[in-house]
Formats: C-alpha cells, structure tokens, sequence
C-alpha cells in the first residue's frame, strides 16, 4: 500500500508535519499524488480574465486580417488591377501555411507554453498587418510589387493564425476551473468568428469605392498592434502558480510525439477530427466565398456583409448558450450531435435560396440560423477532443483538429471555385463593372450541403466516447473531496 502526502507543498520542509492518505498500488512520486499534493492549493487568479480579454483581442485581430477583402472583393481586384482569382488568393493562402506551421504550433503550445504561444503570435500578426500597408506606399512600390507585399504580409499573419487557434483550450485548461471551462473556450474561440464579423461590417463601409482599400490597412492594423502591446507586456506566466482544477496539473503530462501515436490510435478522436475538419473547412468556404455567391444573383456587397454579420451574431448566441448549458450539465456529445444535424440542415437551405432573387429577408434568417446552429459545435467540440484524447495535451489534441479542417478547407476552397460556372457580365449582377465575368455558384453550394450533411451523418451515428479527463478529475476529487476553491 503506497501513500500520498498531501498536506504540503512538494517545495515546502519535509519536515512538516502532513496527513497522509492512502492509495493502493500509487507511487508517492507519481503524477496522481502530485495532483492530490496541488488539489490542496488550488486556488483561482483574477489574472486568468485579462489573458483571456488578450486572446480574444489577438483572435480577432488575426480573423479580421484573414477576410477584410473578401466581404469587398471586387473593389479589391479593381484597386490592385488583378482578376478575383487573386483575391481569393489573400483567403487561400492562410490555408495553405497553417496546415505545415500547425504541427510546428502544436509543439510549441504543449512544450513552450501559452505564454511563449501568445507573445510569438502576436508579434507575427502585427508585422504581418504592417507589411500589407506598405503594398499602398507609393515610393516603395514599383509594378507589381505592390502585390507581393501584400502576399507576403498577408502569409506572416498566415503563420500566426495556428498559435492563435490554437490557444483557447490550453487556456481554458490552464488558467480556469472545471465549471468555468467550457464558457472560456467558448468566448476564446468565438472571438474568431467575431473578427469575421467585424470585416463584414466594417470593410464594406470603409471601403465604399477601390481608393478606400489603404484605408482598410490602416484601421485593421490598429488591433494587431495594441493585442502585441498587452501580450508582450503582461502574460509573462507559462501557468499560474496553482493550478485552478486536477487536470491543470497534468494538461502536457505526454510528450508532444506520443501524444500525436495516441491520437491516430483513439477511434473516437479521428471521427471528430475528420467531422469538426468538414464543418470547419465549410464554414471557411462560406465566409471567404458569401459575396461572390450572393452578388451573381444581384444581392448587394451590403446584403452580403449582413448576411455574413448576423451569421457571426447569432454564432456568438449560439455558442454562449451552448457553452453556459455544458458547463452545466458536460453534456458535449449531445449537444454536439444536435447541432451538426441543425446546421446540415439549414447548408441545404442556404443553397436552394441563394440561387433565388430577390428573397434578402430569407437569405438573411437562413445565415443567422447557420450561425446560430453552426457555431455552437465549434467551441464544444474543442472540449470534447480535450475530453476523449486525455491526458495528451490540449494543443495535440485541439491543434491536429484544426490542422484538419486547414486541410479540408483549402480542398473545399478550391474545389467550389473550379466548379463555379463562368457567365459573361449582366446589368443584373452586383460583382463589381470592372468584372468581365461573373460566376454562377449553384453546383458549389449544392457540393457544399451535401459535404456538410455526409459529415453530419458520419458524426451521429458513429461519434461515441468516455469524458476522460472529468472522470480523472472526479476520482482524484473522491479523494480529497473538502479542499475549498480560493479566488485570488
């Protein structure tokens, strides 16, 4: 019979006099009794709100320079003299350098730490917002060149993007309790999407007309550099100096390259990688793609920019109701299951009414519903692959998820742009005169609903799982069950 000493501080005098409690068949060394020695000083900091206010900040600073140009793409092609392949292109080419970088992140998160994770990813996502606004200054641009700033500033970001994805659940595990959890993932991750909707909003009634797009630089710059100020400045801690639940202790208790064999090896894991990929890579589609699929049908950049903003609303309702209702009662799998069969759903209704005119209010209601029902799944479903991959680390387990939908939705991206049918220019069309053709894109959001519906489908009927890293909790918990909860 081996014992745990759980009355001290493994620093504190041997000396000291400790209550000892037994547990069969445990080294007093190992992981679990150090977990029990820490459930006696847990304790909560104040601190954890104002890295959360920093991520959020960082999040959506990196969203809104990810789809600024989309919600206003033909004044975009016209200001820089391309076609709106090229354009697409500023949206693509996150894709395509988060899916390498993203191992690279995953490490860093799980190995260095949150804190490294956070001040590198801000310090690459204001560089990157400054090497884009030199493709509008007039003396240091010759031909094309304003081009390649603008890529170039634009791939800087890029690499940013997997930390700051990347970071909600190693920070909601780190920093905050277990009935507290759900609900910081969940504003860590909307903060995202909220980016997105802020583009939507702002880059249409910033840039009214193509002399406007410097202008754009200016004012999505001005985040990037003040989330790199707060970042630099103040998350200087790995951890806080107790952890605020059992698992905190443990949250990179694998090695980075054992947890990646774990996670090909957990059933339950792969068929959420895959699904939440599907879902994720759709919805990157439909952000970066909204105005070309409305515009060729005669709806407005501000119709677009609505539909695209009340997705993001109504996501962010969603998501909060979603995240307070599993806090309570950690039901992630159904809720989960619920939602994926929702949001299939109303795909199929938004690609038989955006190939209808003149139907704004619907398409409206259909766009809030996507969000609505849509993002719900993508906080939660960051809890739930922490959940059925414990004890790998949070950034392995939440990093290879998104890599996952990286992929897909560089796939999809591509694929819904070589099956949109060209069409010669029409008065009815609101793509922007110096367009000499325009895309129908019916069959890509007919593919687009039935990619969504398949993933769905697979997700219902074979997703099942134990919660492991509540059960882990609850028997070292069992244990000590009168340790009081400290705020600090």
């Amino acid at each position: 019979m081996a014992e745990c000493d759980i009355s001290q501080d493994p620093e504190q005098d041997a000396t000291d006099d400790a209550m000892l409690l037994p547990v069969a068949e445990v080294d007093p060394n190992s992981d679990r009794c150090q977990a029990l020695r820490k459930l006696s000083h847990i304790r909560l900091y104040k601190k954890r709100w104002f890295i959360l206010i920093v991520v959020c900040l960082l999040n959506s600073s990196n969203a809104m320079l990810w789809i600024c140009f989309a919600p206003v793409a033909d004044l975009t092609a016209k200001h820089y003299t391309c076609s709106m392949d090229i354009v697409n292109y500023l949206s693509l080419v996150y894709l395509v350098i988060s899916i390498p970088v993203g191992f690279l992140a995953s490490w860093l998160l799980d190995t260095l730490g949150l804190n490294y994770a956070i001040i590198i990813s801000s310090w690459l996502n204001m560089t990157g917002s400054i090497v884009r606004s030199a493709s509008d200054i007039a003396f240091i641009n010759t031909g094309k060149s304003n081009l390649v700033y603008l890529f170039v500033g634009q791939s800087i970001c890029a690499v940013a993007q997997p930390l700051v994805l990347f970071v909600p659940a190693k920070l909601a595990a780190v920093w905050f309790p277990e009935h507290q959890r759900a609900t910081a993932n969940m504003i860590a991750s909307m903060s995202n999407p909220f980016g997105i909707f802020l583009a939507n909003i702002l880059s249409p009634v910033i840039a009214s007309h193509d002399k406007s797009i410097p202008l754009l630089h200016g004012v999505y710059g001005i985040p990037a550099v003040l989330a790199c100020i707060l970042a630099t400045a103040g998350v200087n801690e790995k951890a806080p100096l107790t952890p605020p639940s059992v698992s905190a202790v443990n949250s990179t208790s694998e090695p980075f390259f054992t947890g990646l064999k774990q996670l090909m090896k957990n059933k339950a894991y792969i068929i959420l990688m895959i699904c939440f990929g599907s879902g994720l890579g759709i919805f990157t589609s439909f952000s970066a793609f909204l105005e070309q699929i409305l515009c060729f049908n005669g709806y407005s950049n501000f119709i677009s920019g609505l539909c695209g903003a009340l997705f993001i609303v109504f996501g962010a309702i969603g998501a909060l109701l979603c995240g307070l209702y599993v806090d309570r009662t950690k039901k992630f799998t159904e809720t989960v299951k619920i939602s994926f069969a929702l949001t299939a759903l109303t795909v199929i209704a938004f690609a038989v009414a955006s190939n209808l005119k003149k139907v704004a209010p619907l398409l409206v209601v259909i766009c809030s519903l996507l969000g609505l029902f849509g993002f719900a799944i993508y906080p939660i479903s960051m809890e739930l692959a922490v959940e059925c991959s414990y004890p790998v680390g949070e950034g392995s387990s939440t990093g290879l998820a998104f890599i996952s939908g990286q992929v897909q939705g560089l796939i999809f991206m591509v694929l819904f742009q070589s099956l949109a049918k060209p069409y010669a220019t029409s008065p009815l069309s609101s793509c922007g005169m110096n367009q000499t053709e325009i895309y129908d894109w019916s069959i890509s959001t007919l593919v687009m609903a039935g990619i969504c519906s398949i993933g769905a489908c697979i997700f219902i009927i074979f997703f099942h799982t134990d919660y492991k890293r509540l059960k882990a909790e609850v028997a070292i918990e069992n244990e000590n069950p009168e340790e009081p909860l400290i705020q600090a």
